[in-house]
C-alpha cells in the first residue's frame, strides 16, 4: 500500500487487525439454528484481505468457538491460518468464556491440553502485545487471578520501545444492556493496579457483540463487535437481541503519540467516489500548494 503523508501525522508505525467472537461450531450446524458462523467468518476474512494491508498481527479476542469443540478449533485454524500466511501476519488467539482451555490448547495451539490460563507475549517490531486469559472455567463472567496479575506485572516491568497493547476477552467497561453486567470482568481494581504506571497504551476486548469504547484506569479500551452475530442496539436496552447484520472488525493503527481504532464493516458495496490509488499517486506528485488547490480549497460559492 502506498504510504503518503499530506498532513502532520506520519504513517502508522504498526497496524493490527482486531477480530472478535467468531463462535465457530463443528460441522454444518448453525448457531441458535440461525447464524452461519462459518460463512460469516469467511466473509470477514475476505474483507480483511481486501484491505490491501499487511498487518503486524491479527488478534482474535475470544469466544473463538461456541461450544469448545475440537472440530471447531480445527475448522478455525483451517479458515484463518492460510489468510494469515498470505498476509505474513502472526495470529494472536485470546480465550473467551465459550472456549474450553484443554481443547483450545490441543487443537488450536498445539500445546498440552491443560486448564492453565492461555497467555502470551508478542514482540511486533517494538510494539508489545500481551494476551490475557480472563475466562473462568464453567462460567461466563471474567476474572484475572493473582498469579496472572503477578505475571502481567513482571512482563510490564520493562517498557517496550513502542509500548504495550493488552488483549483480553472481557472488557473492563460498563454496558447499558440490562444483565450484561453479570457477565463482566471481576476485580477490575486488581487489573488497574497491575497496569498503573506501565507502558500500556490500549486494551483490546470483545465479549459484548457490539463495538464500543471507553477508558479504564486512564487507558483507552476498544471493543470489537462479533463476526457471528451482533447486538441490535437500535432498540431499548431491555429489548436488545442478536441480529445477523452489522458484523465488523477493527483496524488498529499505532502511531508514536496515539492509537486509532477504526470499525470496518463487513459488507459488499460498490465504490461511488473518486478516491483511488491512482488519485493518491497524482496528489503525491503535486507540491503542497498544488494539493491545496486541487483538493483542500472549498468550491466557489454558488451565485
Amino acid at each position: 500500500m502506498l504510504a503518503v503523508q499530506f498532513g502532520q501525522h506520519p504513517p502508522a508505525r504498526r497496524v493490527l487487525v482486531h477480530v472478535s467472537d467468531t463462535h465457530l461450531l463443528a460441522g454444518d450446524e448453525r448457531l441458535a439454528g440461525v447464524y452461519d458462523t462459518a460463512a460469516n467468518l469467511a466473509r470477514t476474512l475476505e474483507a480483511v484481505e481486501a484491505l490491501g494491508v499487511r498487518p503486524d498481527a491479527i488478534v482474535f479476542t475470544g469466544d473463538l468457538t461456541d461450544l469448545g469443540e475440537p472440530g471447531a478449533y480445527r475448522a478455525l485454524r483451517a479458515a484463518v491460518e492460510p489468510v494469515a500466511e498470505r498476509l505474513g501476519a502472526p495470529v494472536v488467539w485470546v480465550a473467551g468464556n465459550h472456549d474450553e482451555r484443554p481443547a483450545m490448547r490441543r487443537h488450536l495451539l498445539d500445546r498440552e491440553p491443560t486448564e492453565e490460563p492461555i497467555t502470551g507475549v508478542w514482540d511486533l517490531g517494538g510494539l508489545r502485545l500481551v494476551a490475557l486469559d480472563s475466562t473462568v472455567p464453567g462460567w461466563h463472567h471474567g476474572d484475572l487471578d493473582d498469579a496472572q496479575l503477578r505475571w502481567l506485572r513482571e512482563v510490564l516491568a520493562e517498557p517496550a520501545p513502542l509500548g504495550t497493547v493488552l488483549a483480553l476477552h472481557h472488557p473492563p467497561l460498563p454496558t447499558h444492556i440490562p444483565f450484561f453486567d453479570i457477565l463482566e470482568l471481576r476485580d477490575q481494581a486488581g487489573l488497574a493496579a497491575a497496569i498503573a504506571g506501565t507502558d500500556v497504551r490500549a486494551i483490546l476486548a470483545g465479549h459484548l457483540h457490539y463495538s464500543t469504547s471507553g477508558t479504564f484506569a486512564g487507558i483507552p479500551v476498544s471493543v470489537a463487535a462479533a463476526t457471528c452475530y451482533t447486538m441490535d442496539l437500535a432498540r431499548p436496552g431491555v429489548e436488545v437481541n442478536g441480529m445477523d447484520a452489522g458484523q465488523s472488525f477493527h483496524l488498529v493503527h499505532v502511531y508514536d503519540d496515539t492509537l486509532t481504532h477504526a470499525v470496518v464493516p463487513v459488507v459488499e458495496t460498490e465504490p461511488t467516489g473518486y478516491f483511488s490509488a491512482e488519485w493518491v499517486e497524482r496528489m503525491a506528485a503535486l507540491s503542497p500548494e498544488g494539493r491545496l488547490e486541487a483538493f483542500s480549497r472549498k468550491r466557489p460559492p454558488a451565485r
